[in-house]
């Protein structure tokens, strides 16, 4: 297999965001594809609205006229339909961060930039982490050119989702019209809008070109369910809706898969399901509540998940999870401790689904909420046991 050079890289005008894929850093080399799929080798670049009742061959519709009273194609009206109604609910995301000089010991500020989408009337916008990771300064620009400060109202890393919040009159605010991800297709179209290289409510079209996929996040999971389409979003797309032909958010671009930094027509959204699921909470309380069972560490094996540690006190502590037996050794003056890893629990299953991998383990569980009731499937002295469990909340 050939090497690879793996980064994930924030699209925000004029500069490359090192972050890390795993343990790879921009520069790094490593072995596998940075996405799942066919296994095309590519260097990962992290890069509203009313509905619209016009549609191709709506015989209903009022045709609109292009220059010269040329009617527009049904393709065109499509298109036009979209951009009219939605290209208000974009803004324009600059951002100013403090970076370290290590050849003169100094932090010195470096500018950035992304998209967002209006949420509400009441000032929320949405964009991607990445665009404001270490913001110590934060201004949206609307689309009638008025430029707001920003403040962060909330952050979850693991999905790339940032909420902000500015002070805008309600009347020049359009809110987007969150879609439905879960019945999209290979082969529908799609629209992008956001501000490529500074270029504000830049509009570009394409298709879903496959589902499912999954990128490394360098903050803590794997980004699950990614859209990859082929609409070109380039450096400054990062935070912008992903449109349906009715001019529903269905996604946020979020990265793009390029061996250059530029569009090769390999883009991805973080699906509107996921938006749905995190959004409201940053608002409410400004962090995503998850829920956990209490395992804090895992040895990953061929057969399944070997408990490495368990959260004094959590769930799988209280249920009867076992983890290794640990025993004290005096050795004369000495006491050394003695881990049996072979008398810990062995997850095998979650309600039945198996978990072989880390990462379906954690999945399993975060597709649950606080307080319910699962059953964890784990090989105990050669046999397989079943052991209910009641998910606890992470931090809490």
């Amino acid at each position: 297999m050939r090497q690879l050079l793996l980064c994930l890289a924030c699209l925000l005008c004029g500069a490359l965001a090192a972050v890390v894929a795993d343990v790879w850093w921009i520069g790094e080399e490593a072995d596998g594809p940075p996405v799942s799929g066919d296994g095309s080798l590519a260097t990962i670049e992290t890069m509203k609205a009313p509905i619209i009742h016009i549609a191709a061959g709506d015989a209903d519709a009022a045709p609109i006229l292009l220059p010269e009273d040329r009617k527009a194609t049904p393709d065109e009206q499509v298109n036009i339909a979209v951009y009219e109604a939605t290209n208000r609910s974009v803004v324009n995301i600059n951002t100013e961060t403090l970076q370290a000089d290590s050849f003169f010991r100094l932090e010195v500020p470096s500018e950035g930039a992304g998209s967002g989408s209006v949420l509400n009337k009441q000032g929320h916008i949405l964009t991607n982490y990445h665009v404001v990771e270490g913001a110590r300064r934060i201004e949206v620009t609307l689309y009638d050119g008025r430029t707001y400060e920003a403040e962060l109202v909330g952050v979850d890393p693991p999905t790339d989702i940032a909420v902000l919040k500015i002070d805008a009159p309600p009347e020049t605010l359009e809110p987007v019209t969150l879609g439905d991800a879960v019945n999209l297709r290979v082969g529908q179209r799609v629209f992008a809008i956001g501000n490529p290289f500074g270029l504000e409510r830049t509009f570009t079209t394409g298709v879903i070109s496959s589902l499912n996929r999954e990128l490394p996040n360098p903050r803590r999971r794997t980004l699950k369910s990614m859209i990859q389409i082929d609409a070109a979003i380039n450096p400054g797309n990062s935070g912008g809706p992903l449109l349906d032909s009715q001019g529903r958010v269905i996604g946020m671009n979020t990265a793009i898969a390029s061996k250059t930094g530029q569009n090769t027509g390999v883009g991805f959204a973080l699906p509107a399901t996921t938006i749905a699921r995190i959004v409201p909470q940053l608002i409410q309380r400004g962090r995503v509540v998850r829920p956990d069972a209490g395992i804090a560490r895992v040895y990953q094996t061929e057969r399944g998940l070997l408990i490495a540690r368990l959260t004094p006190g959590g769930p799988a502590e209280r249920a009867g999870l076992r983890g290794p037996r640990v025993e004290r050794v005096r050795k004369g003056p000495f006491v050394y401790e003695r881990i049996d890893r072979a008398a810990a629990d062995l997850i095998v299953a979650v309600d039945g689904v198996p978990t072989l991998e880390a990462e379906d383990f954690l999945s399993a569980i975060e597709s649950r909420q606080p307080n319910d009731r699962i059953t964890i499937h784990v090989i105990r002295d050669g046999r397989e046991t079943k052991i209910p469990l009641v998910l606890g909340t992470d931090g809490g």
